[in-house]
């Protein structure tokens, strides 16, 4: 079996996870500001920076912060959802993933250092015990989605064929997502 499909796949899929993990978290902040009547002042995203979304005036802070991670780990799994038929569905399901892990590691832990989105969650006075269920739930989900995927990727016992095609399709979009990142993104 030919490996370099699928380590090609395995490549482009770590930009990919990170930079569209980071635009689905601050898309939630967006939402939050906007559905609360706050103004977006700024949406930092670039492959060089960690993400962030200033909002001033923000009239419902807490409502804010939570978009980001609620929103960012919800949001690949009702797409997964829609598209999970789709052959292909499985690189999708590996980004829901992805991003559950992500935003839930990044509550559950963050809870501890008080660090970016969990500071102002503890600020406006989210139990400290709620980060840690959000941290819990999210990364578990995770890793229950990621369950069984080895094969498909083809890694692992009955690993499936991976397509030439595919994985330079998966490539492409990687190096999409990264070129738009330069270009387009901002490093705040």
């Amino acid at each position: 079996m030919n490996r370099k499909p699928a380590v090609l796949i395995a490549v482009s899929m770590l930009p990919i996870c990170w930079l569209g993990m980071m635009l689905v978290h601050e898309l939630g902040h967006v939402v939050g500001a906007w559905m609360t009547g706050g103004v977006v002042e700024q949406v930092v995203w670039h492959p060089l920076v960690i993400s962030r979304t200033d909002v001033s005036p923000n009239p419902s802070p807490l409502i804010v912060v939570w978009a980001g991670p609620i929103v960012g780990s919800l949001l690949p799994v009702i797409v997964w959802a829609c598209l999970f038929r789709w052959r292909s569905a499985f690189l999708i399901k590996f980004f829901a993933g992805y991003c559950l892990i992500a935003n839930g590691a990044y509550i559950g832990y963050g809870s501890f250092e008080k660090i970016g989105d969990c500071r102002e969650m503890l600020i406006h006075e989210t139990p400290i015990w709620a980060l840690w269920l959000f941290g819990l739930t999210a990364c578990s989900l995770g890793f229950y989605f990621w369950d069984g995927l080895g094969p498909k990727f083809g890694w692992g016992k009955n690993a499936d064929e991976v397509s030439w095609k595919l994985a330079v399709s998966v490539t492409a979009f990687a190096v999409l997502l990264v070129t738009c990142g330069f270009l387009f993104g901002n490093r705040g």
